[in-house]
């Protein structure tokens, strides 16, 4: 069949992988272990799609940690303080650092939730070719009982998009190594095209969906027509997703490669217009992503068949596959656990197996192939929760429409500059003041402690008297090392979006809706499917129990409107500043009640902001605009004695210092460890007023800082920003770390202050 899948998740459907690692690098298996689980979990995802009729299959869309880092050893790009390691001891080095080297940097992969392992390049760096695993995933894959109408393609990530996503070392310009790198592609697909009579390849090039298409359009003619000429069996596909890509349909037009993937999902009406005309007199194939891979919500295949035919009109049926717009990673892995849901709400959804069904549904209506009994029966069922979920009472609150559409006040009424004299005076903190970020480790016992009460097994007194227990260890450790300003740890929560949506209206949840976010790491979204309220206080009682525990300021935890929305799964029947002013009118209730019950700091976590920003800049304006204005709804509760903190996970700010300026919070924690400090000179050139606590050490590592490596980072720290605006903490949430790294690493960290306000 003409169809595709991008590529497909690989975590397994119940985490089968994330369990093998974290047991790998524990110590209790041993890597052969490791490598029967993948093999596992390969050959089943093939059979998936197998079954479900998915035309073109990928192979190389799995990793054990990241598909670029696996590009970084494809293609021999290994840091020195890496080289001197094993394969597999390297290559998960590389990514988590090990005792002796930092690890790599890791940032968002574009606008998602997935993160990636930042290659390391420099004006000395040569390439070697290294494609033992693609050779071998291939083979393995070929093993499989294959349809008449199914076969594999090859994804590999393309020479730009890697070389554009890379960290310079030496301030070199990655990009000046694309011709080396493209010879090393053209051997590559030397080797691929000795696989098979046909080869198929998919060479992702996101970056042309970014702001970057401009400068780098020129670079894809003149490398793609080499690729395309290596050999006469190998047919590219130069794909494309998470936006629209204007100037590389224009550029691919020009070459020989096979076809184009393009994302029509998230791409607006006038830039698909656009691409399509581009395409309409060329020879090139479309690859049509129509159904949506980021997003859970069932695909009404009658209207994506009326897509379909729309596009027809440019680019002839015959030049069309129809599939994903982009790989299934971000989506949960099936429904099929899925029994407590609402029969009516799981009516409506679609993981990544179901997506294959309706690619299959679509691809025989599109192309005229009769259906089975089953796909027929399929095709009703979607037709039917296209109609109901339209209309379903359950997703309507009329109080809630009235709320929004009567909104007065909109921010906080004090200036910052105001705010910050009052603050200073109440909260009596001096220089350098240390905190951490908000959660504490979650332990194998507190999990289990929250699962049995969530199933019943445990009665609320005694749940009530666990979680007590752990706020009270936890409460007793900071005062004991000399934090001044404490948190609770978080024991309650599992998910610092889940906690909240499961006490809030509009919201309901998966049992087994896990999706990828690095490594090991995965999240399960809340599904935002309706209005959104709050009807009683969510963190409030528990705040003030820490509070009873300690003399010190205990600060409130919040997560804010903007990345409550940005990690969950927004119903997509209404536009999104419509329903992030709903989650800003929530938390600013839950602001309102913990300053009435004496908390003094308010944190509201936005780790997700830059994370939701639109790849083209005339998207820009619209989205700052809803965001930073939601956020000051949420926060326009708190009085001027009462200090608002939030905190932004690892993203590029350079662009938005002024942005985050605007959201008037008094002050920021920011992610900086693994970048340097690079981005504390942003906030010092652009006159940064609020008070700002850069990350000192990465907690996404296990390795524990010496106190002489903490004291040389905050001179660093103060050679950008004064002292009086720093505060000191590390640069994210505790909760993925082990006690006995926590426990070192935050008394050094108190340590190393100490040691610096006696040299003030």
């Amino acid at each position: 069949m003409k169809s595709y899948v991008t590529g497909f998740p690989r975590i397994g459907e119940q985490r089968e992988l994330k369990k093998a690692l974290e047991s790998y690098w524990a110590g209790k298996c041993d890597y052969d272990a490791l490598e029967r689980v993948a093999a596992e979990l390969k050959d089943r995802h093939i059979k998936y799609q197998l079954d479900a009729w998915s035309g073109l299959i990928s192979v190389n869309d799995f990793s054990y940690y990241d598909l670029m880092l696996d590009t970084s050893v494809l293609f021999g790009v290994i840091p020195q303080r890496f080289a001197a390691l094993s394969a597999h001891e390297q290559y998960f080095a590389m990514a988590r650092g090990s005792k002796d080297a930092v690890a790599m940097e890791m940032t968002k992969w574009f606008n998602t939730n997935y993160h990636y392992i930042v290659p390391e390049i420099s004006a000395y760096t040569e390439f070697s070719l290294n494609p033992s695993k693609i050779l071998s995933e291939y083979k393995a894959a070929k093993n499989n009982d294959f349809k008449d109408s199914c076969a594999l393609k090859i994804n590999l990530i393309g020479p730009i998009t890697y070389l554009a996503l890379s960290k310079s070392s030496d301030k070199s310009d990655p990009l000046a190594h694309l011709d080396a790198l493209a010879a090393k592609y053209e051997e590559l697909l030397k080797l691929l095209s000795e696989l098979d009579s046909e080869v198929v390849v998919q060479i992702d090039e996101p970056i042309f969906v970014t702001d970057r298409a401009a400068e780098l359009a020129p670079k894809i003619a003149p490398i793609y027509q080499r690729l395309s000429k290596v050999a006469s069996n190998v047919k590219i596909i130069f794909m494309t997703y998470f936006e629209h890509a204007i100037e590389a349909v224009k550029e691919i037009v020009k070459t020989d490669v096979w076809a184009i993937g393009l994302d029509f999902v998230y791409a607006s009406e006038e830039s698909i217009k656009k691409e399509l005309q581009a395409l309409k007199d060329a020879k090139t194939v479309l690859f049509a992503g129509v159904i949506d891979g980021r997003n859970i919500w069932k695909s009404d295949i009658d209207k994506k068949l009326a897509q379909l035919k729309a596009i027809k009109a440019y680019v002839p049926k015959e030049r069309i596959y129809v599939g994903t717009s982009c790989s299934l990673l971000h989506v949960p892995f099936t429904l099929k656990y899925e029994d407590k849901l609402s029969a009516e709400i799981k009516s409506w959804l679609s993981f990544a197996v179901e997506k294959l069904s309706e690619i299959s549904i679509l691809t025989h209506l599109f192309f005229e192939i009769p259906m089975c009994e089953h796909g027929m029966k399929a095709y009703e069922q979607n037709q039917k929760s296209a109609k109901t979920r339209a209309s379903s009472p359950l997703i309507h609150d009329e109080k809630v429409s009235t709320r929004v559409n009567s909104l007065s006040k909109l921010e906080r009424t004090d200036r910052y500059e105001d705010r910050i004299k009052v603050q200073k005076k109440e909260l009596g903190y001096g220089i350098l003041p240390t905190t951490t970020i908000g959660s504490f480790p979650q332990t194998v016992e507190l999990r289990q402690v929250r699962n049995a009460y969530k199933k019943g097994l445990l009665a609320r007194e005694d749940y009530e008297k666990q979680i007590k227990a752990y706020i009270d260890d936890c409460v007793k450790f900071q005062d004991e090392i000399g934090l001044d300003v404490l948190v609770h740890g978080e024991p309650e929560r599992n998910d610092m979006v889940e906690y909240f949506g499961e006490q809030m209206s509009g919201y309901t949840f998966s049992a087994n809706g896990w999706v990828q976010s690095y490594g090991s790491r995965c999240v399960k979204p809340p599904l935002l499917f309706g209005d959104v309220s709050r009807p009683k206080p969510m963190t409030v009682e528990w705040i003030k129990y820490a509070q009873s525990r300690t003399k010190k300021i205990m600060k409130g935890m919040l997560t804010g409107p903007v990345t409550i929305m940005n990690w969950s799964f927004v119903r997509d029947d209404k536009p999104r500043e419509q329903i992030v002013k709903q989650l800003a009118l929530a938390i600013f209730d839950e602001i309102s009640d913990l300053q009435d019950a004496g908390i003094k700091i308010i944190q509201v976590d936005e780790a997700a902001f830059k994370e939701g920003y639109p790849l083209r800049a005339e998207n820009i304006p619209a989205y700052e605009k809803f965001a930073v204005s939601a956020f000051k709804l949420a926060v326009s509760a708190a009085k001027a004695q009462t200090q608002i903190h939030t905190h932004m996970c690892y993203s590029e700010f350079n662009d938005i210092i002024k942005t985050i300026e605007a959201m008037d919070a008094d002050v920021i924690s920011i992610e900086t460890a693994r970048s340097g400090n690079e981005l504390l000179k942003i906030f010092r050139s652009v006159g940064y007023k609020q008070e700002v606590g850069p990350g000192v050490y990465d907690i996404h590592s296990p390795r524990i800082p010496s106190v002489h490596e903490l004291v040389s980072q905050i001179r660093a720290l103060l050679e950008v920003l004064p002292k009086e605006q720093l505060w000191i903490n590390p640069d994210c949430g505790l909760k993925t770390r082990k006690w006995e790294e926590v426990e070192p690493s935050l008394k050094n960290m108190v340590e190393a202050v100490r040691l610096i306000r006696a040299e003030a």
